[in-house]
């Protein structure tokens, strides 16, 4: 097999797991993004000419970074969501674009709850207070989760793990999605309600939905002065489903309790950095080792049966493998 090469814009992709980095390695020269962040058009542009696929880290792979490709083949998305790939475009060019589905869900799953716990318990400023050497156990109340409502936003995968997470906690589930799941409702026990039920009952609205047109900024002025004054809302999801700058001024006048956020619209969240009601994290829920593993893994393999000719595991455009299948030569 000839030597390939592929450019790694992830930033953690082959960094603390070995598995996947091996499985390019043994068929391709490896190229990484220098930059510590994500990278712009140009710098995808420039630094993509002459690469055969390309491990996608969080970049934006616009339709103009797309047409500028010259030799790649595959698009291997080192994540679920593929909603910063120009999906159209790839189809157009006849770029295979893959992906990493289901592979960090019990990772995000368990961040969701740490940050459930975290903004209910009011564990982050309790955590600060104690270690600048003051003691004050009264300031910090929390509430209790057992026989509280959690409203999901979508359940997929995630949000069924997240649903199945809350039954530990004696709580009522409802759930709010496209299509209602009656087969999944009997399994583990959810309700489910239209979205204004959903608001205007959880105490804990948790969202769980991919980006579309539909859902981007989802939840805004309306839906937050829907919700109870005492609600806490959570979000590992995409940071655009929320009007970021509604939602400061929601938290700011009390509309609802608080929120924990893993996502944001724009990074970092510079208007939400100093208030007392958020907790935040630097989206890292889908980080933890066995996570990063399967997706380096599954995102490496991909990559490579592309490259020798195979059909790859997780497609997002499977139209184009097809097409190309179908002007094979006999």
């Amino acid at each position: 097999m000839p030597r390939f090469r592929v450019y790694v814009t992830s930033r953690s992709f082959g960094r603390f797991v070995p598995e996947g980095l091996e499985i390019l390695e043994d068929v391709a020269e490896i190229e990484r993004n220098p930059y510590e962040k994500t990278m712009t058009e140009e710098e995808l542009i420039q630094n993509l000419k002459d690469a055969d696929a390309v491990v996608l880290g969080a970049d934006k792979c616009s339709r103009k970074v797309i047409e500028a490709l010259e030799r790649v083949r595959v698009i291997g998305r080192h994540g679920v969501g593929i909603d910063n790939i120009d999906l159209d475009a790839a189809t157009q060019k006849r770029i295979i674009v893959t992906y990493t589905p289901h592979a960090n869900a019990d990772a995000v799953a368990d961040h969701t709850w740490a940050l459930i716990l975290a903004l209910a318990r009011r564990i982050i400023p309790a955590d600060i207070s104690t270690k600048a050497g003051k003691w004050e156990g009264t300031k910090f109340i929390g509430i209790e989760l057992s026989s509280k409502t959690i409203g999901i936003l979508g359940l997929g995968t995630i949000g069924q793990l997240v649903a199945e997470r809350a039954r530990g906690f004696d709580m009522n589930i409802f759930y709010c999605d496209k299509r209602r799941n009656k087969a999944l409702e009997r399994k583990i026990g959810v309700t489910y309600v239209d979205l204004e039920r959903l608001l205007r009952e959880s105490d804990i609205l948790t969202i769980h939905a991919a980006l579309t047109s539909e859902t981007r900024k989802m939840i805004g002025a309306k839906e937050l002065r829907i919700m109870k004054n005492t609600a806490l809302l959570i979000n590992t999801a995409r940071g655009e489903i929320i009007d970021e700058k509604v939602l400061v001024q929601a938290l700011r006048e009390g509309w609802i309790a608080g929120a924990a956020l893993d996502v944001f619209e724009r990074e970092p969240p510079k208007q939400l950095l100093k208030m007392d009601n958020v907790v935040l994290t630097p989206h890292i829920a889908a980080y933890t080792i066995e996570a990063l593993r399967r997706m380096d893994v599954m995102v490496a393999e991909d990559i490579v049966k592309v490259l020798s000719g195979k059909k790859p595991e997780h497609v997002a455009n499977p139209e184009v493998y097809d097409e190309l299948s179908e002007n094979k030569p006999s």
